[in-house]
């Protein structure tokens, strides 16, 4: 099955007042992918930097694309830059990879497990890549604590 990819180009533009920012997409989602709402995305900005993510639509009228610090930084873009966009829906599923003493902490506490895997995407590999990013192993072990106790206290995310 061949997938359908989308090229455009854009305007980096600010999302309020954070250090957030996105690109318009110019096309109808409702139209290229028969969806309303959110679609899941592999994107590819300025044929170098590959991200996947999704198509919102944010109280505005067309969908967006969101541009991490991080990608903007490997392009050296910001705010006002045009960049260019190439993008597929991503049909692929979505799989965290749980590190092995992440593993043990969780089969420690099944309820965290539980709650952790009911939680979408996004938030899963955010509380991965915190603890993973951690410099210090003692810096790892308190995040694996800190984030059962998040977890069983209902945070989605860091």
């Amino acid at each position: 099955m061949t997938q359908n990819y989308f090229s455009f180009e854009g305007e980096i533009q600010k999302a309020g007042e954070i250090n957030a920012a996105f690109v318009e997409f110019p096309f109808s989602v409702q139209e290229l992918f028969g969806k309303k709402g959110q679609v899941r995305i592999q994107a590819v900005f300025d044929g170098k930097v590959e991200y996947r993510g999704s198509l919102t639509k944010m109280n505005s009228d067309c969908h967006i694309l969101g541009l991490t610090q991080e990608i903007r930084k490997k392009l050296g873009k910001s705010f006002g830059d045009t960049v260019s966009v190439k993008l597929c829906e991503d049909k692929e599923e979505r799989i965290v990879e749980i590190p092995e003493d992440v593993k043990i902490i969780f089969n420690e506490n099944l309820k965290a497990k539980e709650l952790f895997d009911a939680m979408s995407y996004t938030h899963r590999k955010e509380y991965i890549r915190w603890i993973v990013e951690a410099k210090k192993p003692e810096t790892r072990e308190n995040r694996k604590v800190k984030m059962i106790e998040m977890i069983l206290a209902g945070k989605k995310g860091i």
